[in-house]
């Protein structure tokens, strides 16, 4: 294994984690945005308003997205097995 398929195999690992983070936070970005505009149109400052139901949609989000990151990961095993065994 040389210095460029190290590279490959780094480059496809952090494709991974932001395949894998991005639709999480995104669904979290979304609530904060949209709790922040509730709460500025209606002047409630609660801090603690914002937590429950961005912790509820996260884990909701990682509930129905993780058949596809099962997915996403198990190809990427697949191909780091077939490079450790040398058919890759």
């Amino acid at each position: 294994m040389n210095q460029n398929e190290i590279i490959d195999i780094a480059r496809e690992a952090i494709l991974l984690i932001i395949q894998i983070g991005m639709p999480v936070m995104v669904v979290g970005l979304v609530v904060g945005v949209a709790i922040a505009l509730v709460q500025a149109l209606t002047q409630v400052q609660e801090i603690t308003l914002v937590f429950v139901p961005k912790i509820l949609s996260i884990f909701l989000a990682i509930f129905i997205f993780l058949p596809g990151f099962a997915a996403i990961m198990i190809s990427f095993m697949d191909s780091i097995a077939d490079k450790i065994i040398g058919i890759g």
